[in-house]
């Protein structure tokens, strides 16, 4: 049985394996922080996190407040007299929160700090088209994602992988990772280091802000990599989107798979090439993408095949931008 007890803090399915994690390896999990319940879907029906769910299920006691310096939450937090307490996709902390705990507060990000700070790392490591990326565990302090680091795991990002792949191996390897770090500090053998260790000399590190619609849609004059990376770094959610004109009336699509073909061709970036029946190639700044699997705007999800024997591309054209 490990001796810490801990406070968790998280609330989207990739914190999920981490709370998970720590009560499989024998944790005193004391109480866990969740945002509170909202309306989503189309009915606007009040869903609990996914943190929620499983805490419920595992018998803990859950907290969610609206506002994290609540002075009830701020005193029901120290009542819990948690040693370390563990946020993995959760929101800032305040200063007066992440102090309470004596070890400490420790946050599990998504890339290899300092790089990829921000709301969307996952994302932009693949829009950026990154071969590697990896997990950190830092102390958290009054900035985002600048904490001292504690332990960094670099892995490799497969070359079709998406986002939600990438999320999902994350997402474990993570879990893993929490737990090594407490282990850690529970034996006092970890070595909190700056960030600015872990840059080159002159260096920037590069971030990862949160997406934004505008940020999902297709310029179909960019080099054909580009475009696919942006496809696979918004898949399968919010979706790289593009936009097919067709007798006066605009269809927005999302892309969910694609494969780029590098080429030299002198066609407009925009351009339509298939046979109507087994592929559509989109012409762009640099060679040709293959559409793979789209949605378009009010339909189901389909293979490119199934698409086309219900969508006639006569007179259509593509918004380039």
């Amino acid at each position: 049985m490990n001796n810490l007890r801990i406070l968790f803090m998280g609330t989207p399915e990739f914190a999920v394996a981490s709370l998970g994690a720590l009560l499989i390896n024998g944790y005193n999990v004391a109480g866990v922080v969740t945002s509170p319940d909202r309306p989503a879907g189309r009915g606007r029906k009040i869903h609990k996190t996914a943190v929620k769910e499983f805490a419920e299920f595992s018998r803990l006691p859950v907290l969610q407040p609206v506002s994290l310096k609540d002075p009830d939450f701020i005193d029901k937090l120290k009542e819990l007299n948690a040693d370390v307490f563990v946020v993995v996709a959760f929101r800032m902390i305040p200063e007066i929160v992440w102090r309470i705990p004596p070890k400490g507060t420790i946050n599990l990000h998504a890339s290899l700090l300092p790089h990829y700070r921000g709301a969307a790392p996952v994302n932009h490591v693949l829009i950026n088209g990154e071969t590697t990326t990896g997990l950190t565990t830092f102390f958290i302090n009054d900035k985002i994602d600048t904490g001292n680091i504690l332990l960094r795991e670099e892995i490799q990002i497969f070359p079709f992988e998406n986002a939600g792949d990438l999320s999902k191996r994350l997402m474990k390897l993570g879990a893993r990772l929490i737990i090594k770090t407490l282990q850690g500090i529970a034996a006092n053998n970890l070595q909190p280091k700056p960030q600015s260790l872990f840059l080159n000399p002159g260096e920037t590190p590069k971030t990862a802000p949160k997406i934004f619609p505008e940020n999902c849609i297709i310029n179909w004059k960019e080099d054909v990599v580009k475009i696919h990376n942006l496809i696979r770094g918004l898949a399968p959610d919010p979706c790289a989107r593009a936009f097919f004109l067709k007798n006066d009336k605009t269809i927005m699509f999302k892309i969910f798979d694609s494969c780029p073909y590098i080429s030299e061709n002198n066609m407009p970036p925009g351009s339509i090439v298939s046979d109507g029946k087994n592929y559509l190639r989109i012409s762009c700044g640099k060679g040709f993408l293959s559409i793979l699997t789209l949605q378009a705007e009010g339909k189901k999800k389909l293979g490119i095949q199934d698409f086309l024997r219900g969508f006639d591309l006569k007179e259509t054209v593509l918004r380039i931008s």
